[in-house]
């Protein structure tokens, strides 16, 4: 079973270092290991699942939150939805690093991926910041921090990711991200607060009412895109999928009909890089099928579960050692990719243990995230870096505060799913 997962884990990770691309390298990493351990499984049944692992209803969710992130974007609701947030936070010493945070919470009921939230927001935001007189650190610091939210608080692309691979409700994936996002946010602000507070940020003019109140009525339209999705999918209204489907509509209305931003010769772009977007995950998905099928022909997860209930079968110390293992690998790999790989290996382990898969779920992806922020990867990191014009050695040392509250939350979510389960449990 050893030579097994060193072949297949191994060849994985030396593929991607000759520079093969991320899908390519998780599909040949499984034929390897089907021509020299499992030769008499039928060929045929590659293509089978390669298409069967895209074949799903609920993927459709993928393409349609990009697409309303896009358009969103592109439709002046970002731009409204920071204005709204600084005049509602900006007064509080580290003002701009609130508004950041708050964008990050609104702006998450959106579009549902980490790296596309970072840039859109810190394009704006990373500027702004260092013009007011906040650190380069800081500011690139704070953005990637809080763009890690996005991934946790619904819609999600991870969400879907996983709730397709562990065959649960995208919804409750969705609901469980509610609370752990709310308390990052919050948590975020509270370090913001004490580093200005410390380093003598600045703080914007307190907003006169009048002007909150002009900027909340150009907002609400915005501002009711996440209420749309997530009040939807809660009442039933809607599946996620058709949530997505939703949203794009609304965003279509919002932007080229309330806003009169959005025009249609925009369009042809956004669906372009739409389109490059989810396809780049879907071909993931689809080769993540194969990857499955070797590991669980292979009976390399039951294997690997009874090494680790070898170790210690009380459920509180599984709990540790995913997310230990979890935390490493999102250090190193995409998330996207390594939900893919390692879900259908550690799932049958945490729930032979009772662990609830939606808990798992966002244990998962909250791990990941915190890996984004993390080197060696660290996709944020560079980012927001190179956003502020940085380098990226100063951004990790400044982020290590919001890494601290990331554990924080994680630890929350691991040893009181009472947190994380309330609002699935509210579902039928």
């Amino acid at each position: 079973m050893f030579l097994e997962v060193y072949v297949l884990i191994g060849s994985m990770f030396l593929l991607i270092l000759l520079g093969l691309p991320l899908f390519l390298s998780i599909g040949c990493s499984a034929l390897i290991t089907i021509y020299f351990f499992l030769p008499d499984l039928p060929l045929e049944l590659i293509p089978q699942n390669l298409i069967g692992g895209i074949d799903t209803f609920t993927l459709l969710a993928i393409p349609f939150f990009f697409l309303a992130g896009e358009i969103m974007n592109s439709g002046g609701q970002t731009t409204r939805i920071i204005r709204f947030a600084e005049g509602l936070v900006g007064n509080i010493p580290g003002g701009l690093g609130h508004v950041n945070v708050v964008t990050n919470v609104i702006y998450a009921g959106i579009s549902g991926a980490a790296v596309a939230d970072a840039a859109a927001i810190g394009s704006i935001m990373i500027p702004a910041m260092k013009k007011a007189g906040y650190s380069p650190r800081f500011t690139a610091s704070i953005n990637a921090a809080a763009s890690t939210i996005g991934p946790i608080f619904p819609p999600s692309i991870p969400m879907i990711i996983y709730g397709v691979i562990a065959n649960v409700s995208v919804g409750k994936l969705f609901l469980a991200g509610v609370i752990p996002g709310l308390i990052m946010g919050v948590y975020f602000m509270i370090t913001c607060y004490i580093l200005a507070v410390r380093r003598g940020y600045p703080r914007a003019e307190r907003m006169p009412l009048g002007q909150l109140l002009k900027s909340l009525v150009e907002v609400f339209w915005a501002l009711m895109s996440p209420a749309v999705i997530v009040g939807g999918i809660l009442l039933g209204v809607f599946t996620p999928t058709e949530a997505g489907a939703v949203a794009v509509l609304y965003s279509v209305i919002i932007g080229a009909f309330v806003y009169r931003e959005l025009t249609f010769a925009e369009l042809k772009e956004i669906f372009k890089r739409t389109l490059v977007n989810s396809a780049t995950v879907l071909i993931l998905v689809g080769v993540s099928q194969i990857f499955g099928w070797v590991v669980a022909q292979s009976n390399i997860g039951v294997e690997i579960g009874k090494m680790m209930m070898a170790f210690s079968d009380q459920q509180w110390v599984i709990l540790l050692e995913l997310n230990i293992l979890f935390l490493i690998i999102g250090m190193i790999m995409d998330p996207l990719a390594a939900l893919i790989i390692f879900v259908p290996i550690f799932l049958p382990i945490a729930q032979s243990v009772g662990i609830d898969p939606i808990h798992f779920g966002l244990i998962v992806v909250l791990n990941l995230m915190i890996g984004l922020s993390t080197p060696p990867i660290g996709y944020l990191l560079y980012m927001t870096s190179a956003l502020a014009e940085i380098e990226v050695e100063k951004v990790i040392k400044e982020i290590m505060p919001f890494l601290a509250v990331m554990l924080i939350v994680l630890a929350m979510c691991t040893y009181w799913p009472q947190m994380v389960m309330f609002l699935p449990n509210l579902m039928p």
